[in-house]
């Protein structure tokens, strides 16, 4: 069954998006970041090429001739998976396919409609009898 692992009071969702990402790359884990839309899947890599001065997390958008072969792959559709290991949610809603995976990771931000957004997320996996770990982002950084 899906591991899903909660992550709020993010201040900025695609930094905190980035420090998930590169830690399981660190960890050699392969990741699907699902994001709502084009421009989302777009910011998110241009936040990936920036995110640190020094060392560089390899990804790539879906579709790319290397996708098959990149630790992360930035999709708007998660039917593109090369693999089943980590998915990485942008999305306001359920990616339509988290149960394939090992880990699902939600990133929630600070703002009231974010958080009720993944309240709803959360109920939704909650009744479907999945276990769901919670890691406030103020208090730590994993």
């Amino acid at each position: 069954m899906t591991r899903i692992d909660f992550y709020s009071n993010a201040e900025s969702k695609l930094q905190a998006a980035c420090q998930l990402v590169a830690k399981a790359v660190r960890e050699q884990l392969p990741v699907l970041v699902y994001a709502p839309d084009q421009n989302m899947a777009r910011s998110f890599d241009k936040v990936l090429w920036t995110y640190q001065a020094i060392g560089f997390v390899p990804h790539c958008l879906a579709g790319d001739a290397l996708s098959a072969e990149t630790p992360v792959v930035i999709a708007f559709d998660d039917s593109e998976a090369a693999h089943h290991r980590v998915i990485l949610n942008l999305h306001s809603d359920t990616p339509p396919a988290f149960s394939r995976f090992e880990r699902l990771i939600e990133v929630v931000g600070t703002d009231d409609d974010d958080r009720q957004r993944a309240r709803s997320r959360f109920r939704f996996y909650r009744d479907r009898g999945y276990e769901i770990r919670h890691h406030d982002l103020t208090k730590s950084t994993s």
